[in-house]
């Protein structure tokens, strides 16, 4: 029973930082006010090179262990695909949220990691898991919530009752990695796969143009400290 408390704490943990991102974002002005754009736009940059480092050193790797080459491919070619779809749907309804999907496609697969590794790795797996999770949440946070505040109808008041309602995924989705996906490795592989096709589709068409800012130099900058960030807490995982 341990077990699933701790799982159920972490996970919790790990997705308070989405509202809490959300909430930074709140702040309007910040001067001057070249620095309140290139800083929005550092956000939106760290949050990419995070996601990228997610791919690169979580899902992938920890996805294709237990995958042939094809299915693996497959995989991460079907999650492409299909938030190719989603990303058209919401274009078509001027309703772009490409930073929330990211931001989801990251937290539930992880967390479902988390879970799975509690029941077959052990307590410190899982802890470093959950802080990474937590730390990747944080930016995405925020990037979600300027992106949503900016380009849907949604007014503040209810963005942030939603975010906070999202943190209730992470210990669904940690319970289910703890008491069903440990016994299957195989299916919580093909879901990491699945969700960094899904990444690597959204950094590229939405997150990327978006952090682009003319003769600045700061956000690209900040892709590169988001991958490095993510590259040092998978060394410390590992």
């Amino acid at each position: 029973m341990s077990g699933v408390l701790e799982v159920i704490v972490l996970t919790t943990l790990a997705g308070i930082t989405i509202p809490i991102g959300g909430f930074l974002a709140l702040i309007e002005r910040i001067h001057p006010r070249w620095l309140e754009v290139e800083f929005r736009h550092s956000i939106i940059a760290f949050g990419g090179g995070v996601l990228l480092a997610a791919v690169a050193l979580v899902l992938v790797p920890e996805g294709i262990s237990e995958q042939p080459p094809l299915i693996a491919a497959l995989a991460i070619l079907f999650g492409g695909v299909c938030f190719m779809i989603v990303d058209r749907i919401l274009a078509t309804h001027k309703n772009s949220a490409s930073q929330l999907i990211a931001m989801l496609l990251d937290f539930v697969p992880e967390s479902l990691a988390l879970g799975a590794s509690f029941a077959t790795n052990g307590e410190s797996v899982g802890l470093l898991l959950a802080i990474l999770i937590g730390l990747q949440n944080l930016p995405e946070g925020f990037n979600a919530f300027r992106e949503l505040n900016s380009s849907t109808t949604m007014t503040k008041k209810y963005i942030l009752p939603g975010f906070c309602l999202l943190v209730l995924l992470g210990p669904i989705s940690g319970l289910i990695g703890y008491y069903l996906l440990a016994l299957i490795p195989r299916m919580v592989g093909l879901i990491m796969l699945f969700a960094a096709g899904g990444i690597l589709y959204l950094t590229f068409q939405d997150i990327a143009p978006q952090a682009k800012l003319e003769r600045r130099w700061a956000p690209s900058l900040g892709a590169v400290l988001g991958f490095v960030f993510g590259l040092i807490a998978q060394m410390v995982i590992a």
